[in-house]
């Protein structure tokens, strides 16, 4: 699969996710978890696979930017986990989660994503999301959410 492919498809399951989240009237922890441990996978596989692979001169300014939107969605995750759902600033904290959320996306698809496409061939955007996936994979075994608990201090470097 495409890399780019990937990460779009991923953006529009992570934003139906936290948009199912925040218009119900409760949510069960278990609920919660799931769309966290996908997002924490996400920005995993952002930091660690596709900014690495396409970092260059015309892109380096744009995922800087990004790994600070990242560091910020890091912050309101870990203060979510450490929340009762029932918690009365549970809502509110991940209405601008997903407010967050919806922001980076759209940055990521109109201004990183048509420039990763004149970087990248479509055989190297295929084995980029190829490894992508099997990482995701990986993660996926595990509870990637825990993984953002240390990572609130300052925004991932760029390799």
């Amino acid at each position: 699969m495409d890399a780019i492919d990937l990460l779009e498809r991923h953006h529009r399951e992570l934003e139906q996710q936290f948009s199912g989240l925040k218009e119900a009237s409760s949510v069960a922890p278990e609920q919660f978890f799931t769309a966290a441990d996908l997002l924490a996978t996400h920005i995993t596989i952002e930091e660690q696979d596709f900014y690495p692979a396409v970092r260059a001169r015309r892109t380096e300014d744009i995922l800087l930017e990004s790994l600070e939107e990242h560091l910020s969605l890091k912050r309101v995750l870990a203060d979510l986990l450490a929340l009762d759902t029932k918690d009365e600033t549970f809502g509110p904290k991940l209405h601008v989660l997903a407010e967050q959320l919806e922001h980076h996306h759209k940055e990521e698809e109109e201004h990183l994503f048509p420039k990763v496409k004149k970087l990248l061939d479509d055989a190297a955007r295929e084995e980029l999301g190829q490894a992508m996936q099997a990482r995701m994979t990986e993660l996926r075994r595990g509870e990637p959410r825990k993984l953002v608990l240390a990572q609130t201090d300052a925004a991932a470097p760029l390799p």
